[in-house]
């Protein structure tokens, strides 16, 4: 009952504080029939109150999201399924779904009469702005009377989560092949060796046939090995995605970093869609391998709820693409460099494998005075060319481009590589003549 009391309305401590009002005015004028009157007022909220806090409903509620993962910008429908588990019919019901505010405001929906063991259901829409996870519920019921002077709230413990992930655009088909040398085309994709089968044998795995035991190697290692089977050629790719707070600027969904995050993911997408076994290394520690079914919702999410790091270099991030040998072509996405953390990135193609850079100038995502757009532009550029002297493959970015556009410049033979190559020739061998 106390609960109840707690619960009373506007309206219901309104009524309260009338009937107050009005005994003290029956007191002080003698009236006994405005006395009546106080104890009708006080009497209504009373009852609203014992009502609703007697009221035992069983109620069980069902939430479906529609998808589970969506993209920024994408739309999810939320469908709330409530079924009367008591005999007794219920009132009418306010529901409230807790969202957090990068959803959109709470939805508040009305539910009517539910009869016993009815159910019935209600819809309602989230377009996510910026992606992550997120927790949708739990679902609040509030229960009133029919006058509204008491209102008390129940709520669902479960909740369901909801996976925002990057926009993902689509890209044009082009010719990823190896490295630059000269003109024309060769291969279509950049091939790797399976690193799994690279040795002679390789432990057992469950299934495998005994018949392919090497006993001479089993003998030697104490442990059942198998031979390997024929050695199997795939197209790898390795996505090297920047996450130096210091390397991007920009707030929100429009900031420089949320763009390449949306890139990694649309070429992630499109490569895989292509048949490529994908690799995603982050500054953030993040290492995902989608070589396998379900491995390119795996990179997703991660994407989802990747963030900048203030105390990320350079020097880690190449650290971790490292680790793996078969790197197969390579695909950077990088905020601003000096030239030294470029320098370090050249190294990446010591092997002669292919190399490209998404080259973000992050400086043209925010206002600058001139003279620091002019250093900016100089830094930027000396940064570009040591990574085209490296033999890299450059795309420049800049605030408003769009990846489809900028994609086809990825693949071999682009002229403005060939072009900036030679500048780049120039301008390294006038700097040791004036030196």
């Amino acid at each position: 009952m106390r609960e109840a009391l707690r619960g009373l309305t506007t309206r219901g401590r309104c009524f309260v504080a009338a009937a107050v009002a009005s005994a003290l005015a029956a007191l002080i004028l003698g009236e006994k029939d405005l006395l009546r009157v106080a104890v009708l007022l006080a009497a209504l909220p009373l009852l609203a109150a014992a009502y609703v806090g007697r009221t035992r409903y069983k109620l069980s509620c069902t939430r479906t999201l529609d998808p589970h993962q969506t993209q920024v910008g994408g739309t999810a429908r939320i469908t709330l399924r409530l079924e009367n588990l008591s005999r007794l019919p219920t009132g009418t019901l306010l529901l409230e779904d807790r969202l957090p505010y990068v959803l959109g405001s709470r939805p508040r929906l009305v539910l009517e009469r539910l009869g016993a063991q009815q159910a019935s259901s209600v819809t309602y829409s989230v377009r996510p702005d910026v992606r992550g996870r997120y927790e949708v519920g739990p679902l609040v019921v509030r229960l009133t009377d029919p006058f509204g002077l008491c209102e008390l709230a129940r709520s669902f413990a479960t909740v369901d989560r909801l996976t925002v992930i990057p926009q993902v655009v689509a890209l044009p088909t082009v010719r990823l092949a190896g490295e630059y040398a000269g003109q024309g085309e060769s291969r279509a994709r950049a091939v790797a060796v399976h690193g799994d089968d690279d040795a002679a044998t390789r432990e057992y795995r469950h299934g495998d046939d005994l018949r392919r035991v090497h006993w001479r190697s089993t003998a030697r290692v104490g442990e059942l090995m198998v031979r390997r089977e024929e050695q199997p050629w795939e197209s790898r790719v390795t996505i090297v995605l920047d996450t130096r707070a210091a390397a991007h600027r920009g707030e929100g969904p429009a900031a420089s970093f949320e763009w390449a995050v949306s890139a990694a993911a649309s070429i992630a997408v499109h490569l895989r869609h292509n048949g490529y076994k994908l690799r995603l290394v982050t500054g953030a520690g993040i290492e995902v391998d989608a070589s396998e079914i379900d491995g390119g919702g795996a990179l997703l999410e991660h994407l989802a709820e990747v963030k900048l790091t203030p105390d990320g270099d350079i020097g880690t991030l190449i650290e971790r693409v490292r680790r793996r040998t078969d790197c197969g072509l390579l695909i950077g996405l990088f905020g601003l460099l000096s030239p030294a953390e470029s320098e370090l990135l050249a190294g990446l193609r010591g092997n002669g494998g292919t190399c490209v850079a998404l080259f973000v100038d992050s400086t043209t995502w925010v206002n600058l005075p001139p003279g620091a757009r002019g250093e900016a532009a100089q830094r930027h550029e000396s940064a570009e060319l040591a990574l085209i002297r490296a033999g890299w493959r450059v795309v420049p970015v800049t605030h408003g481009a769009r990846l489809p556009a900028l994609w086809p410049q990825a693949a071999r033979g682009t002229e403005g590589f060939a072009y900036r190559a030679a500048m780049a020739e120039t301008v390294s061998g006038g700097s040791r003549i004036g030196s």
